[in-house]
């Protein structure tokens, strides 16, 4: 994997995550998640560990979509386990991700739920 920058603070994924995927890098998106990360996409679905990872955003990003940033939800840390999310601006209700400090004092996403539209 190359050298990517690294999320420092777990709010900072999001922001790394919408440019790396409006540059259309999926290796990139695939580099904020842990090895043995968990995806809750495509909906109603998972995608597991980091490769897995890579090939699903291979996917959705050969369409080319747009991603916009979406401003983070107060983070809840309790050690080295942070839970992290925003308000979908594309209206499919919030996004939630479990993301874990790194040795290196970075942050990982570790189980992400991209689409978690509210019961009516």
């Amino acid at each position: 994997m190359s050298e990517y920058e690294k999320a420092m603070r777990p709010e900072e994924i999001t922001r790394l995550f919408v440019e790396r995927s409006n540059a259309g890098d999926a290796a990139g998106v695939a580099a904020l998640y842990e090895e043995d990360a968990v995806v809750a996409y495509p909906p109603g679905g998972q995608t597991t560990g980091r490769q897995a990872i890579r090939t699903l955003w291979e996917k959705v990003l050969a369409d080319g979509p747009c991603f916009e940033p979406e401003p983070p939800l107060p983070t809840l840390v309790s050690g080295e386990i942070a839970l992290t999310s925003t308000i979908a601006k594309d209206g499919a209700g919030v996004r939630v991700q479990v993301v874990r400090r790194q040795p290196d004092g970075s942050w990982l996403r570790l189980l992400d739920q991209p689409e978690l539209a509210p019961t009516p």
